[in-house]
């Protein structure tokens, strides 16, 4: 069996992962402990930026900076962990649940799409063919750094359900965790929509135009913005004070909305002429009649 086979090189993207992320682990706790004795929202931020070092240095080390993607699904899990403050409130248990069940499933799907270590997403591509020398510079900023602001932004609603036991359930909560699981649901099924699609395609130039594609051109974009809508929910629901903490969904529905689904429309409209058909008849993401003609 050559040392290119698929499985063989599919391993090799799970041992630099395993590799990475352990070590970005380790040196987290470390800076951690290092901060002990400090507020748990500067020690996990501090944490968080050494922990996105050591993986922008695989990025580096590989050549390749998709090795920060599952960044984005792995590092909230510690971070809830880390400011959960026992005995635990019913929230807090909610809270940790959902953040870790929305964690799993989102590394699983990513990690099992990369195919090998030659493989680097393609919006990464482009900004390699842009910057050229100033690659690596600039994808420290906007790969590795930005992406990691926004998503400790987008957890900062769910420290007050996690770090004490807040106000009682209410109503919100019910409201959060139908947002919160209905996000995650919606993200797994159209990630499942569109594997079995691409599994089964026979044209390269066919588009995903059935189930929940047939909705929204980017239904597990929607999944993934309307999750931390709904830790932000958890977060008023446990103190209403925090409400300043609804810069988080807003930067993370600013970075979809402004970045992710403009940029995917652009690649999908070079690669399959179906596609402007569907950029005039199907909402980007919430699904809703659009006029005809």
């Amino acid at each position: 069996m050559s040392a290119d086979h698929p499985p063989a090189a599919h391993r090799r993207v799970l041992v630099a992962c395993a590799a990475a992320y352990g070590l970005a682990l380790v040196a987290a706790l470390a800076t951690a402990a290092e901060l002990a004795g400090h507020h748990p929202l500067l020690v996990t931020a501090a944490a968080d930026l050494v922990g996105t070092l050591v993986v922008f240095g695989f990025s580096v080390a590989f050549d390749n900076s998709s090795l920060y993607d599952p960044y984005w699904s792995v590092a909230p899990i510690p971070i809830a962990l880390a400011w959960a403050a026992g005995p635990l409130s019913p929230r807090a248990w909610l809270v940790l649940l959902l953040v870790v069940a929305w964690g799993v499933r989102l590394t699983a799907n990513c990690l099992a799409r990369w195919r090998s270590l030659a493989d680097e997403d393609f919006r990464y591509a482009e900004i390699r063919a842009r910057t050229g020398r100033l690659y690596w510079p600039a994808s420290l900023v906007s790969i590795h750094l930005l992406p990691t602001a926004w998503v400790f932004l987008g957890l900062l609603p769910v420290y007050p359900a996690l770090a004490g036991p807040g106000a009682p359930l209410g109503w919100l909560d019910l409201a959060a965790a139908l947002v919160t699981g209905g996000a995650i649901a919606v993200e797994g099924i159209a990630d499942l929509q569109l594997r079995r699609f691409l599994a089964r395609r026979r044209q390269p130039e066919e588009v995903l135009v059935t189930g929940l594609w047939a909705m929204s051109r980017h239904p597990n974009y929607l999944g993934e913005v309307l999750f931390w809508w709904g830790l932000f929910l958890f977060g008023l629901a446990a103190g209403p004070g925090w409400g300043w903490t609804v810069v988080g969904p807003l930067a993370i529905t600013a970075l979809f909305t402004l970045v992710s689904v403009p940029w995917m429309d652009r690649r999908m409209l070079a690669r399959h002429p179906a596609w402007a058909e569907r950029l005039r008849r199907v909402p980007a993401l919430l699904p809703f009649p659009r006029p005809r003609g």
